[in-house]
């Protein structure tokens, strides 16, 4: 690895020297040390904190002419102390991104490679920038734009490696095929969004079959002056990876108003649908109605503790989350205040009461609250911190749906440092 990054040093350095206009060479350094006490799940009372560093490092290389783009990001992703100081091998470097983006016209562009994919607020399709690696695509992308219209058309098929024959896709956690269209629309201080989404997974019968889940639906934003509004709306259906037939959906709504320039407050609501714990008739449990949020920025939903990371790790029985948010900006900080109320959106199975008397029944649908308290300072344009402090309050129904013990405290903290030089510009 160290003499692949000399060899590109070499070559980025005598590229700068004769197109320094049109060649970019950054970097970002992002430590992060964590304090977890029930994050994701809730600690059991024989467990004690976790605490770590990890670190995220990037190169970014770019390059613009007057009808090509392009861009390489190496990246490091690894926990501190987790390799020997005298160490051999490096396994944890990888290549997030490596595309190109030629302009076929005025309006139509082609882009290929490895790349991100973020749209609209990133609930369905999002880089993940929170978590270290982040989330990027080998795709194939058509784009489209005018003045007041864009359109996106992206391809993906997935292989394991290079075969001479069909064989089945077994990369966990990623699709075998993806195909999506994006529309977006500007009107009058609206910005409106249509998204289609079909999503292949292996088939675990055969290697000759591909199982599709459909979501489409649509994005609204509306601004006028200090007022913000959003709304979003998705349905899902096909068949999952198991196939059963998917009925579920997810809808949402934010309403934000800045104060004084400087305050912002905001209130919102959110609802995934879910698979009653309780139903066990084969007829209900022939269709999955747990909504899923597929390739998402997951983080920045639902409270940032993670609790329903993407959606669905609770037992599949959905989510509302009735949400409350605030945020003062000054010239070179800001610190917000966020509170979350959580309810499963279906029948939470009360697992004691199934042990006892062999019944199932539903507990309150309560799941609890989540306070999180965010703060950030940025000394320069390569240089800035943000920490963070989250509780969650859980119930006897978030015991339920989650590991651990509900009556234990459950807080999560971190401090992280963002380095980002520029070496050429």
């Amino acid at each position: 690895m160290k003499k692949k990054l000399q060899l590109i040093m070499f070559v980025s350095c005598s590229i700068a020297g004769t197109a320094s206009a049109q060649f970019t060479l950054s970097g970002e350094l992002r430590p992060r040390t964590e304090y977890r006490h029930g994050y994701q799940t809730l600690l059991d009372s024989a467990q004690g904190a976790g605490v770590f560093t990890s670190q995220r490092t990037r190169l970014n290389f770019g390059y613009a002419a007057e009808n090509f783009r392009t861009s390489l990001v190496l990246q490091d992703v690894r926990v501190w102390g987790s390799q020997p100081q005298l160490n051999a091998a490096d396994g944890l470097s990888s290549l997030h991104e490596a595309w190109g983006e030629y302009t076929l016209c005025r309006s139509f562009s082609v882009k290929a490679g490895r790349q991100e994919l973020n749209y609209n607020d990133e609930r369905l399709l999002g880089a993940t920038a929170w978590v270290q690696q982040a989330r990027s695509h080998d795709a194939l992308l058509v784009k489209y734009s005018d003045s007041t219209l864009t359109a996106h058309a992206g391809a993906a098929y997935n292989q394991g490696g290079e075969t001479s024959f069909t064989v089945p896709y077994a990369v966990g956690g990623s699709y075998k095929e993806m195909y999506f269209m994006w529309i977006n629309k500007k009107v009058a201080g609206f910005n409106i969004s249509l998204i289609g989404i079909g999503n292949g997974m292996q088939s675990k019968v055969s290697a000759f079959s591909t199982w599709f889940s459909r979501t489409a639906g649509t994005y609204i934003e509306y601004k006028k002056d200090n007022l913000f509004v959003c709304g979003r709306y998705y349905n899902q259906g096909g068949v999952d990876a198991d196939k059963k037939k998917i009925e579920a959906f997810m809808a949402g709504a934010d309403v934000n108003y800045m104060l004084l320039s400087r305050i912002s407050v905001g209130v919102g609501g959110e609802m995934m649908s879910g698979q009653s714990a309780t139903d066990t008739s084969k007829s209900y449990m022939a269709t999955n109605r747990s909504f899923s949020a597929l390739y998402g920025t997951g983080h920045k939903f639902n409270g940032y503790m993670d609790y329903y990371y993407a959606g669905n790790p609770h037992g599949g029985v959905g989510l509302q989350d009735i949400y409350f948010k605030t945020k003062f900006k000054a010239d070179k900080w800001w610190a917000g205040l966020d509170a979350h109320i959580f309810n499963a959106a279906a029948n939470v199975l009360d697992k004691k009461k199934l042990a006892s008397d062999k019944v199932y029944s539903s507990m309150n649908p309560y799941l609890g609250a989540e306070l999180d308290i965010t703060a950030a300072y940025t000394f320069s344009p390569e240089f800035s911190l943000q920490c963070g402090y989250s509780q969650y309050l859980p119930t006897a129904s978030t015991g339920s749906v989650k590991k651990g013990k509900y009556n234990q405290t459950q807080n999560w903290a971190y401090l992280m440092l963002t380095f980002k030089p520029v070496f050429v510009k």
